[in-house]
């Protein structure tokens, strides 16, 4: 079973759902794909240790044999070669790896050479029972979506795979949530949790995969999602409160299922509620 976590904002709770399901659960993987900041981790305190670099090819090109023809240039549609008078420019992180450069070379001038763009690492701590893997994108990388799928490779189908997807609705998220099996949408109940989950939700209707929504800090803000789930025939997973025991417990590190045990229980039937509802066929 492959659950993401996702949400149309930043800041709603993601991470806490993902890393407090997760737990719930036991025996299970936590994927931190929010790469560009995971943070899972500040919840679990394991010892990360590195399993490899994530690369990309990237052009490289011999100016002896080139002619300047300027035919990789036009056709690279993200702008990674520039046609100069008297050589090509390259800008390896805009180039998406994919080759098309070297096919239409006449010459043979271009060949492939690997850039590492980021890095990925796992933990396993006996006391929480999970194990944790984590992608980083280096810092100044613009394209996170590489090191979302080579982390997703380590997923084990024999096992429940939690994934705590980057904030928004950009190319990321749907590398996060495309091939799961269902997706949890994190929101919170006001205006700006709104108008976030309603372009999240069409994402994930885009992409055919079945989900339903998770309100945190219930209490505050309106009744206006909550409406549009209704009107929509969105299911409503889980309602966490706006509770101070909660928050206290997040401000200094603590899961919450670790010290509320009703908690753990509702997270519990959650999955429950996701493998009935799901083509999933599995159960706890």
């Amino acid at each position: 079973m492959k659950i993401a976590i996702a949400s149309g904002k930043g800041g709603t709770g993601k991470t806490t759902v993902a890393v407090n399901l997760a737990l719930a659960l036991g025996n299970a993987q936590l994927l931190d794909c929010d790469v560009e900041e995971p943070n899972c981790n500040l919840f679990l305190g394991f010892d990360l240790e590195k399993q490899e670099d994530v690369t990309i090819t990237v052009p490289e090109v011999d100016s002896e044999k080139c002619t300047l023809c300027g035919k990789c240039a036009e056709f690279c549609q993200y702008n990674a070669i520039a046609k100069l008078p008297r050589r090509l420019m390259l800008f390896p992180k805009l180039c998406h790896g994919c080759g098309g450069c070297i096919l239409v070379c006449p010459e043979n001038a271009i060949a492939e050479k690997k850039r590492s763009i980021g890095v990925i690492e796992k933990g396993i701590n006996e006391h929480f029972n999970i194990e944790l893997l984590q992608g980083t994108l280096n810092i100044g990388e613009p394209m996170a979506s590489p090191v979302i799928r080579q982390l997703q490779a380590y997923i084990d189908e024999s096992t429940v795979a939690v994934i705590d997807s980057p904030p928004g609705t950009a190319c990321p998220v749907i590398a996060s949530v495309a091939e799961m099996d269902y997706c949890v949408l994190v929101t919170e109940p006001t205006p700006f949790g709104l108008n976030d989950l309603i372009l999240a939700v069409d994402v994930v209707r885009q992409l055919g995969v079945q989900f339903g929504v998770v309100i945190n800090r219930h209490g505050i803000g309106d009744g206006r999602v909550e409406e549009y789930c209704r009107a929509e025939r969105i299911p409503i997973l889980m309602k966490i409160p706006d509770d101070r025991e909660i928050a206290v417990l997040y401000s200094k590190g603590i899961p919450f299922v670790e010290r509320m045990p009703l908690w753990k229980e509702n997270f519990r039937e959650l999955y429950r509620y996701i493998c009935k509802f799901s083509s999933y066929q599995g159960g706890l």
